[in-house]
């Protein structure tokens, strides 16, 4: 019994110091913040290798640890995904038919995913660029 109790007590201390990885900033604590980015007028969007590599590279410049992609292409034209990533995912969907792509890229940790913007203007050369931010999970 008293084996047990000791294994109960350490665990519980184990789990006081995990790190959740929600964000300490400005004040405020949340889970991450969330970025909505419509991209108007943009190229390149029915090019799955384009695509890909472009998110990976956000995903790196972010300081995010990618887990897994996937991507599905639709007929005749168009394409949805999903990066996933430790600290959560980048997601986007494509009308090349309408030169726009929607994208969410919502990080928590010490990410910073304000970065991945100018990757993805150089990349699909977009004539705008919307961009709203969300703060998720706010604690306080």
């Amino acid at each position: 019994m008293r084996d047990t109790l000791e294994k109960i007590d350490i665990k519980s201390e184990q789990a006081d110091e995990r790190l959740d990885y929600f964000v300490h900033k400005d004040g405020l604590v949340f889970a991450g913040t969330h970025l909505i980015v419509d991209l108007w007028g943009a190229k390149g969007l029915n090019d799955s290798d384009l695509i890909e590599s472009t998110l990976r590279q956000c995903a790196e410049i972010a300081g995010a640890t990618i887990l897994h992609f996937h991507m599905h292409a639709f007929e005749p034209d168009g394409l949805s995904g999903v990066l996933v990533l430790a600290e959560s995912h980048i997601s986007f969907h494509s009308w090349p038919e309408r030169g726009f792509m929607a994208l969410d890229i919502f990080m928590c940790g010490e990410t910073d995913p304000h970065k991945a913007i100018p990757v993805l203007k150089e990349a699909f050369e977009p004539q705008t660029l919307q961009l709203n931010e969300l703060k998720r999970g706010i604690v306080n």
